[in-house]
């Protein structure tokens, strides 16, 4: 009788040993490999009638190095160009070593390839920033995607939309009112900006739309308790659409990295935002 307890005390402690052990590798194994495409509907302030429903695919924070490895930036980057978007703009953090340039050079053939109807427009990180400024540089003339201080126009037949580039909040110059400086203040326009807590600095440009990553969505999101840790000033910057006080602004949750090589609740993403006009606009 004994023996048959000891030897089903010994078959439970194996099988909650092995259920410890697969919940404790789930962040690093699995979660972190799940890479999910998702769509969110936008309010855009002054957004033409004719770019009701546009498509920006995001891409942020790919953090290509260690266990980032380039067949995985492949085949986001495979995804990404699938899914067939109006536009594709990427916010920065595409690697994750500091003060080297290999990969740096490994990563942006990559994002070279990414394609959109509309075109591909990109700024940098801090992590860019911390690689090699100038080859970060480099790569985002060459690449043909270079908004860093700058804006585009989009247009549809006899209405446009104008999308900017800041520089990294943390290592450049923001250069908002720059990026603008040549555009009528009546227009619709959308920021490219890599920290969220851009929306909080001085600036005197209307922005109606700042799209952002950095914080990964927190990497790890305790129920009930939501994200232990976030890399900006202002703590509800964390991931999703928020009214800002000066802008709307969307936080992609990122696909790759930082700190610690794990994602637990908060599953990495490409985010395709769907532009719609903002009602409350129209409630004023």
């Amino acid at each position: 009788m004994s023996e048959k307890v000891s030897r089903r005390k010994f078959l439970k402690l194996g099988l909650s040993c092995g259920i410890g052990a697969l919940v404790a590798s789930y962040p690093f194994y699995v979660e972190r490999h799940i890479f999910q495409v998702n769509t969110y509907r936008i309010p855009v302030p002054k957004l033409p009638p004719k770019f009701d429903g546009y498509t920006i695919a995001q891409l942020t924070d790919l953090h290509h190095g260690f266990l980032m490895p380039q067949t995985t930036i492949e085949k986001i980057i495979h995804k990404t160009n699938s899914l067939q978007n109006d536009l594709v703009v990427c916010t920065g953090d595409y690697i994750l070593e500091r003060n080297g340039t290999k990969q740096i050079d490994t990563v942006w053939p990559q994002l070279m390839k990414l394609n959109a109807k509309d075109g591909v427009f990109s700024v940098l990180g801090n992590h860019d920033h911390w690689g090699s400024t100038d080859r970060s540089i480099y790569w985002l003339e060459r690449s043909g995607q270079n908004l860093r201080h700058k804006a585009v126009p989009i247009i549809k037949g006899e209405e446009r939309i104008w999308i900017g580039g800041a520089g990294d909040y943390i290592e450049d110059e923001l250069g908002i009112d720059n990026a603008f400086q040549h555009v009528p203040d009546s227009e619709c326009k959308i920021l490219l900006s890599h920290n969220p807590d851009s929306a909080d600095t001085d600036y005197n440009t209307r922005i109606d739309l700042m799209i952002s990553g950095h914080t990964h969505g927190g990497q790890v999101i305790i129920p009930f308790v939501g994200a232990p840790i976030l890399p900006v000033k202002n703590k509800s910057y964390s991931s999703g659409f928020i009214r800002a006080e000066g802008t709307n602004l969307y936080i992609s949750r990122g696909l790759g990295w930082a700190i610690i090589p794990v994602r637990f609740n908060c599953l990495p993403e490409i985010s395709v935002l769907r532009l719609v006009r903002d009602e409350t606009e129209r409630l004023l």
